[in-house]
């Protein structure tokens, strides 16, 4: 324990014994010069938010008597017996002699600073104790009881600090009545204390003062006043700049420029806490970052959100400097720098409101790999960022002479009288301090705003901190360290502002100042531009309101009311109709590959001889062996073709090519997303159901493998049918080659089609694929063999039409010389059989499950950001949403904006009534 402590514990029981004896004493030597001497060496004030000030104000300190029955409550950290051991020290202090009485008085300012940390710590511990001392405290209080009243009646000038309030009256203050009890606080006046205190820790924790807040209470209103109104304008802000890029509905902004290696990186993390930068040797900035910094009280942690990006919150600065690396990197090195800003949003408690734009920094010649118009770029792109009504803060390092410094040389040709300009002087701990107050205080280049001089070089934190951990506490303290270890920037009369603190509050109170001016013309402009956005809305959509969330649930409706329309118009028939059709087609194949692929007349040498021709049926004996394995192994391939599968596939894609009918009917055939979401659903579940009613199908048409039984109803209508078949195909074979004619010229055709026939009989044999003869092509021999086939085709179909409507094919007896009936029987079996399981296992289920799933892919799962994407891809919806959000967002900007003058007319108000005076600066307006 210092001297000075024990001086200062040793002095009160020596006014506690003889308290009239050392009143005069105490009044003498408060009274003298060297106590005087020595209470102005301790109130001096230094430059900026550094300033070493301690007055010996009322506010914060005690009487003597209330300092006295307040320290009967102090208790000791170690772990000894408090009932025995405080009386103790009561009496020790007894003992002591008055004449130290007077070192506490000039010693109490200097214990203040350097114990103030230990005295909060000290509460803590203390507060938590209470309970158990509680009734010891009270004994002490009774033994000196009498010497209390004594001291406090002849000492009533003597006051103490704050913190020795609180460390030494705990619990003397919460009693009704007793003797170290004072009244009981209210509970209206207490919770506006903690109020009060709370607002106040806020402010202090956003501008940087951490546990040194020396501030008045009528300094920290102001700031609290000040952070509220410039959170509001950066809200206004961050309105503005969601509703159009018209410079008019801008409000200023702070833009960081310097050169490179002049520290801008290091201002803007110590202003953050965190470092987020990109970092890297070469130029690793390229775009512009816009930087947000919002104050958020009430939330414990810091984080970062890329609002163009939708990457969420990020926890991790690591990954925030990270992403800002890569998407500056992802410019090209041909073109080194972009004016594509990327927004950045910050929130913390330990940041102020401010809203910054960090431009790439200049630099003097360009690299060898990089383009020699790079610094023309980087000039024509701060140039664009440093225009009026914006804030400049120019960077500069203090071991470059001013005279040198890029930042100031630019602000000078946009900010010619420095009136928006502050003037940043980094590394002040690498020239010497008389250097740096000279620097400071240069005249060469006068700013309106001045200079700030800053060490944000913050102690090593690879093992004191982690890489999350907020170092603007570090920074403050080795700010703290070094300045106020050197007269030229603590003394009171040094006239320069210094330390990362003072900064902040520069930077809030110039850009409130500065939105404050632009209020008037910016809600002149915002009213404008509302008047516009209204009359055109009224013109163009009548004042009908729409949103992203009911054009996507009108859509779902009209889309679902569709939907219900196909239901009722396919079912069982249509399904039947569609299975029905691809198995006659499966059933002409099976007879042109068994029947019909058989010329009338053809070279005997190309046949087997125990394969009559087709025209020989209607002839041969119905025990003809022959016939009858045709006819059973075209039943067998029919039955066995895995119709389950067949017909599954044949009603899932009717289905899809329907639900695309649908969607192309549609608004959403103007939504990629909607469209791709309708068709995951149907293929969802038609996939699911695809392989069990597949199986079921199968299963069900599996007897009529082994055995078919045919009544005469069903050989009627199957005659019928197959009839109907053969003359559709039979028309299309006639459409076929009268197109083929058309195509060629009929005498062409012709003359082809004779050609290949005389090949057919061998007359041109030794004629070789691939060559000319007679002047016909190769690919004129190939249509005129596709002509031929195409008669040959027609010839057959006319001829077993013919035989389907004679007597012979009348009846079923006969179904070996009538094979085109009795296949359309059994394809007729197998289309009733499978649409009974087709309408049950995957038409109903699929009706019943589509608009669940359909909701779920496009309502109730999707976010905010997807139904917006959605209503926006089509043109017509984006216009009309996009003119009547700006239309909100003026009319939200323009209301923000007439409360937060009318707040700034209340808060200019007072200062005019109570006949404040208004002085002007050297520039001209108020400061």
């Amino acid at each position: 324990m210092s001297a000075r402590l024990l001086s200062a514990q040793a002095v009160l029981p020596a006014f506690s014994r003889h308290p009239q004896r050392h009143v005069a004493a105490a009044r003498r030597l408060l009274s003298s010069p060297l106590s005087t001497a020595s209470t102005d060496r301790y109130s001096s004030t230094s430059a900026g938010l550094l300033r070493i000030s301690y007055p010996l104000r009322s506010r914060t300190f005690l009487r003597v008597g209330q300092l006295s029955r307040s320290h009967s409550g102090a208790v000791a950290t170690r772990s000894l017996s408090f009932s025995t051991t405080i009386p103790k020290l009561v009496l020790k202090f007894a003992r002591v002699p008055a004449a130290f009485g007077g070192a506490v008085v000039a010693s109490i300012a200097y214990v203040q600073y350097q114990a103030q940390q230990a005295g909060t710590y000290a509460i803590g511990i203390f507060n938590s104790a209470g309970e158990l001392v509680g009734a010891t405290i009270a004994g002490a209080k009774e033994t000196a009881g009498s010497l209390y009243g004594g001291v406090s009646e002849g000492v009533s000038g003597l006051e103490v600090p704050e913190w020795m309030q609180n460390l030494l009256s705990f619990g003397g203050s919460g009693g009704e009545g007793g003797e170290g009890g004072g009244k009981k606080k209210s509970d209206d006046e207490g919770g506006s204390r903690t109020y009060a205190a709370g607002a106040a820790a806020v402010t202090a924790a956003a501008l940087g003062y951490g546990d040194d807040d020396v501030r008045s209470e009528q300094q920290s209103a102001k700031d609290d006043q000040m952070m509220v109104l410039t959170k509001k304008m950066i809200e206004i802000r961050s309105i503005l700049q969601k509703v159009g890029q018209t410079g008019a509905l801008q409000l200023p902004s702070i833009v960081v420029i310097g050169s490179q290696s002049s520290g801008k990186s290091s201002v803007l993390e110590a202003i953050v806490g965190h470092e987020f930068l990109p970092k890297g040797s070469n130029m690793v900035t390229r775009r512009p970052i816009e930087l947000t910094l919002i104050n958020t009280p009430d939330s414990p942690s810091e984080y970062g959100e890329f609002p163009a990006l939708g990457l969420g919150r990020i926890t991790d600065f690591t990954q925030i400097q990270k992403t800002l690396t890569d998407l500056n990197l992802a410019v090209p090195e041909a073109d080194c720098v972009s004016d594509d800003p990327i927004q950045l949003n910050i929130y913390s408690p330990a940041v102020p409101d401010l809203s910054l734009i960090d431009l790439p920094g200049y630099i003097q010649i360009s690299a060898l790999d990089q383009p020699e118009e790079l610094k023309t770029k980087i000039a024509a792109l701060c140039d664009k960022y440093i225009q009026p009504p914006n804030v400049i803060l120019a960077i500069s390092a203090a071991d470059v002479d001013l005279a040198n410094s890029t930042a100031l040389r630019a602000s000078r040709r946009v900010d010619p009288r420095g009136e928006r300009t502050i003037g940043v002087i980094t590394k002040m701990d690498l020239v010497d301090p008389a250097r740096g107050n000279a620097i400071l205080k240069d005249r060469n280049y006068p700013l309106r705003l001045g200079y700030v001089g800053v060490v944000c070089r913050a102690p090593s934190t690879k093992f004191s901190f982690g890489r999350n951990v907020n170092i603007t506490s570090a920074i403050s303290k080795n700010e703290n360290t070094f300045f106020g270890a050197h007269p030229e920037f603590a003394a009171p009369d040094c006239g320069v502002t210094v330390g990362t603190t003072n900064l902040r509050k520069k930077l809030m109170s110039v850009l409130e100042q500065t939105m404050a001016q632009s209020l008037q013309g910016t809600s002149d402009a915002i009213r404008q531009e509302l008047e516009e956005a209204t009359y055109e809305f009224k013109v163009q959509y009548n004042d009908r309101p729409l949103t992203a969330e009911t054009y996507l649930a009108e859509s779902l409706d009209k889309f679902k009311h569709s939907f219900k329309d196909f239901t009722e118009h396919f079912g069982r028939p249509q399904v039947r109709q569609l299975l029905k059709h691809e198995l006659d087609q499966k059933v002409l194949d099976f007879l042109a590959s068994r029947y019909w692929n058989k010329p009338l007349s053809e070279d005997k040498s190309w046949n087997r001889l125990d394969e009559p021709p087709i025209s020989e049926l209607p002839n041969v004996d119905s025990e003809n062996l022959y016939w009858h394995r045709r006819l059973d192994a075209s039943t067998s391939a029919l039955t066995k073709l895995g119709v389950g599968r067949l017909a599954t596939n044949v009603v899932a894609n009717a289905l899809q090519q329907h639900m695309d009918r649908l969607i192309s009917e549609s608004t959403f055939r103007a939504h990629p997303f909607a469209k791709q979401a309708i068709q995951e659903a149907t293929n969802a579940i038609l996939n699911e159901r695809f392989y069990s009613t597949s199986d079921q199908v199968e299963n069900c048409i599996k007897p009529y493998k082994f055995e078919i039984e045919v009544s005469d109803r069903e050989w009627a209508q199957s005659r019928e049918n197959s009839q109907n078949s053969l003359k559709e195909e039979l028309k299309a074979c006639e459409e076929a080659l009268k197109n083929l004619k058309s195509n060629i010229g009929p005498k062409k055709l012709v003359q082809v089609m004779s050609f290949v026939d005389k090949l057919r009989q061998g007359e041109r044999a030794d004629m070789k694929e691939g060559t000319e003869a007679f002047g016909f092509s190769q690919p004129l021999l190939q249509k005129g063999r596709e002509g031929v086939f195409l008669r040959d085709r027609a010839e057959i179909l006319k001829m077993r039409l013919y035989a389907l409507k004679s007597k012979q094919c009348a009846t079923s007896a006969n179904k070996y010389h009538c094979p085109e009936i009795f296949l359309d029987v059994v394809a007729e079996k197998l289309t009733s059989t499978a649409v009974l399981f087709l309408n049950v296992e995957l038409l109903s289920e699929f009706y019943y499950n589509f608009p669940r799933e359909l909701d779920n892919r496009l309502g109730r799962h999707l976010s905010q950001q997807q139904v917006e994407s959605f209503a926006k891809e089509d043109p017509k919806i984006r216009k009309h949403i996009e003119l009547q959000q700006r239309k909100e967002l003026l009319d939200l900007a323009l209301e923000k904006m007439e409360s937060l003058m009318a707040l700034e007319k209340s808060k200019k108000a007072p200062l005019v009534g109570e006949g404040s005076v208004v002085r002007t600066g050297r520039w001209g307006g108020m400061f």
